[in-house]
């Protein structure tokens, strides 16, 4: 963003400390003091264990070259917009820069694979508009507005995730970005704790219809009936006129996929509703095809041709650690998968290790799905229930909720099997002890378990036949 201070103010409803500040030019926008550029707004928060407005001299003397400031918290140490909440503020100015934009706003969210979405809908648009995305996890109330904040102003599309930890938080995401496609990936288990039922889940995930402009697209999936449920709820806020298309596994979807075939490097699919031509996806798993096919529906609406989108599916990148293959030194194949869990997330995970073919060995190691609520221990041994022989050779778990899979797993796998740990290092000593170096691993947990450290142990191990 790029704006004098005047009209800053009258983006984000403030008002000059100084009426001579009013041409002062600012570009760049953050919340982090600790990457001021020159000329840049920083706009100070207010945490439980910090004030941003105490940096903010120091970040006028680093170079910013104005701030917001909350009125409340006295006289502001240099040119400032002076407004009466900094975090709406921010909110307000995002809004109003979006708005004043000619770019077209494609919103995601859903329990799992709203990253991955994300990632292929930029890569398949970027074939044919100048596109901008959430970078990493920017997806709540904060980040949002500052992704929008960063786009450019010649951007044609940005495409935002939007993240929750309960009800309401979408609402005001989806309102802030006003979108003309929304998509919703899946409704699964993560936030279980807050919200306490799936259906609850449903209710925050659909609440992207509450910004949803007039006319817009709804894609979701089909696949799954409180979806549904919840758009035929009264109470649900949604535009009078919108469009829909569903995606998933089943016939009864506006797309579907056939033949899929399952490689090392990627995965070999044909979209039911394109041409015949086969399209090559270079991640691994059928639940990466169903994120795919969300993908290619939004970029349809935008008119992306077929050929492009097989162009675009070639120059995927992903945001790190999910399902990332990874060569160890001794010729291993690791899956590192270890940047967040939830009881869905994982079975697709070990759905991805069943396809792997031509490896000596098949192994898992699962760590602990944190904030899953009162149902914890049964949706542990509900994964652990859902492996199979043929699923994989040997499964380690972590953790006190890992030995729950370990539990539920004894009743498909022989115990000889299964090796459950609660000590990282004993883990990684024993699976080291009984690897080769034609094995396959996949290591999933939640972000909090740290499992990056044995994908790390693996990949640096020098093992022998």
């Amino acid at each position: 963003m790029k704006r004098n201070l005047k009209e800053i103010a009258a983006m984000c409803g403030g008002e000059l400390r100084k009426p001579d500040d009013a041409n002062l030019t600012i570009q760049g926008v953050t919340t982090d003091s600790r990457s001021i550029t020159k000329g840049c707004l920083f706009i100070p928060l207010s945490g439980e264990r910090f004030d941003g407005h105490d940096f903010a001299a120091d970040c006028l003397a680093a170079g910013a070259g104005a701030i917001l400031w909350d009125k409340a918290k006295g006289t502001p140490p240099g040119p400032a917009v002076v407004v009466d909440h900094t975090l709406e503020a921010l909110q307000r100015l995002a809004h109003c820069y979006l708005r004043e934009s000619k770019a077209r706003v494609v919103g995601i969210t859903g329990s799992n694979g709203k990253t991955t979405t994300k990632d292929i809908v930029f890569s398949l648009l970027s074939t044919t508009f100048k596109v901008h995305k959430t970078q990493g996890n920017f997806n709540n109330h904060i980040g949002l507005p500052l992704t929008i904040l960063a786009m450019p102003a010649d951007a044609d599309i940005i495409v935002l995730e939007m993240g929750m930890s309960g009800r309401t938080e979408i609402e005001l995401l989806s309102k802030l970005a006003k979108p003309e496609v929304a998509v919703i990936t899946n409704i699964g288990e993560a936030h279980l704790m807050q919200l306490g039922s799936r259906l609850e889940i449903a209710r925050a995930k659909l609440e992207i219809l509450a910004g949803l402009k007039s006319g817009g697209l709804l894609v979701y999936d089909g696949d799954e009936p409180l979806i549904a449920e919840v758009l035929r709820e009264s109470t649900t806020a949604k535009p009078d006129d919108f469009n829909t298309a569903t995606f998933g596994l089943a016939p009864h979807n506006d797309d579907y996929p056939i033949g899929l075939m399952f490689m090392d490097d990627r995965t070999v699919f044909t979209s039911s509703a394109g041409d015949e031509a086969p399209l090559h996806l270079p991640l691994l798993g059928q639940h990466n095809v169903i994120n795919c096919l969300a993908a290619i529906a939004v970029a349809r609406y935008f008119g992306v041709t077929e050929q492009a989108i097989k162009e675009g599916l070639t120059e995927v990148k992903l945001t790190g650690m999910r399902i990332e293959v990874v060569k160890g030194h001794s010729g291993i194949t690791i899956l590192n998968d270890a940047y967040n869990a939830s009881p869905t997330a994982m079975k697709a995970a070990i759905g991805v290790l069943e396809n792997m073919k031509g490896y000596h060995h098949k192994i898992a190691v699962l760590g602990d799905m944190l904030e899953l609520g009162p149902t914890e221990n049964e949706l542990h041994r509900e994964v652990g229930c859902f492996i199979t022989a043929n699923k994989l050779d040997q499964l380690f778990t972590y953790g006190a909720l890992g030995a729950k899979i370990a539990e539920g797993a004894a009743e498909h796998l022989d115990q000889e099997s299964i090796h459950a740990y609660t000590d990282k290092a004993e883990l990684i000593s024993g699976l080291l002890s009984i690897l080769h170096p034609k094995d396959v691993v996949l290591v999933k947990g939640s972000r909090g378990m740290r499992l990056e450290e044995v994908v790390e142990a693996v990949k640096s191990s020098e093992l022998h036949q």
